[in-house]
């Protein structure tokens, strides 16, 4: 696990850690990359530590996501290496699961669906879209219930020969780390995989401002994943960027093309219109009603802070491609977590002879 100043985060997820059951064969290490963390994270962690022996903490002085992920599977001593995270919560079998998926599939990364919970009333809403077509394009990672080869999943567990066949986490991208690996994985052959079973629970950005900026980065970084790999992995990461494309050369183009400005009021009320229909759709069930007010706004936060940061990304890969603006680096997440999913935990020292994780 990566991590940085996640004081409200840390012990609600070293508890869901803790919780995992695992059958007496299987060690467990578990690698906490901290990344020069300023808010008392650190001395919480050596807690941690000091009351269970396979608590590990490293530096991270590069502070990204990515660095932090590298430097330690770098130092993971186990034949199979979990990605978690601390902004996710997870089922007291979720390790077990990841194994169990790895060792029936034999793929190169496993994974479960990225299922959202908020708290309150923006959250839930916010929730809400994430997991519906209308967000994200079809993407069968959003999907709860789907079981089978994807482009790409959420976090994600490995053989360690993996990273020896596909090389390690790109440094160079602060976001869309991961999406970017699994990229390289599906061209190289190799297969992803995603099962229902293995269950986690995402918090998402509490306010919408937050979920701009959260938006923008992912949008910004795939533009650099595409200058990359010079394809996308998938065309409907492109259609935002199209969209907000289209809307201001149609705009700029309007004062002096007729035409154009015809197109500008076809463009801006076809999607007008996309968005309530899709809300609608969202909010038919009978206890989403309540979200409707809010969820246009949700979907077009979605759409053009993706759309935005992708233009801007795409613009400056080309102007500037050593540089990246601080904006799009920066965290977007400044709020304590929700207690919606109670996990029961069982302090169990990680013992035992077989594999390790």
């Amino acid at each position: 696990m990566p991590c940085r100043n996640e004081i409200e985060y840390v012990d609600r997820f070293l508890e869901s850690v803790l919780a995992q059951r695992l059958p007496g064969n299987v060690r467990i290490e578990v690698l906490i990359a901290d990344g020069a963390s300023d808010d008392g994270t650190r001395e919480r962690l050596r807690r941690y530590a000091g009351e269970c022996a396979f608590i590990r903490i490293l530096d991270n002085p590069k502070r990204f996501v990515a660095a932090g992920l590298n430097a330690a599977i770098r130092q993971a001593r186990g034949d199979v290496i979990v990605r978690m995270d601390v902004h996710t919560l997870y089922a007291p079998d979720y390790i077990f699961e990841c194994l169990r998926a790895l060792e029936a599939t034999g793929a190169d990364n496993v994974g479960g669906p990225w299922v959202p919970v908020g708290s309150g009333y923006v959250s839930e809403a916010i929730a809400l879209a994430f997991s519906s077509v209308v967000v994200s394009g079809g993407g069968k990672a959003h999907r709860a219930f789907y079981e089978g080869p994807v482009d790409t999943v959420y976090l994600g567990c490995w053989p360690r020969q993996t990273f020896e066949k596909y090389g390690l986490f790109d440094e160079d991208l602060v976001r869309t780390q991961d999406s970017e690996l699994n990229l390289r994985i599906h061209r190289g052959g190799g297969t992803i995989w995603q099962t229902p079973a293995i269950q986690c629970w995402y918090t998402p950005r509490p306010s919408l401002k937050q979920l701009a900026r959260q938006y923008a980065q992912y949008g910004y970084w795939k533009a650099r994943v595409l200058k990359k790999h010079t394809l996308p992995a998938s065309s409907r990461q492109l259609a935002p960027g199209a969209l907000l494309g289209g809307l201001f050369l149609f705009a700029l183009l309007a004062p002096f093309a007729e035409w154009a400005k015809y197109a500008l009021q076809g463009l801006a009320l076809s999607y007008a219109m996309a968005v309530v229909a899709g809300s609608l759709v969202l909010c038919g069930g009978p206890r989403s009603w309540r979200f409707l007010p809010l969820i246009p706004a949700v979907v077009v936060v979605y759409h053009c802070g993706f759309g935005y940061g992708f233009l801007r990304g795409f613009v400056d890969s080309l102007l500037w491609p050593q540089q990246t603006s601080g904006t799009f680096s920066s965290l977007t997440r400044s709020s304590p977590p929700p207690a919606s999913i109670p996990i029961k935990v069982r302090r169990q020292a990680a013992g035992g002879g077989g594999s390790g994780v």
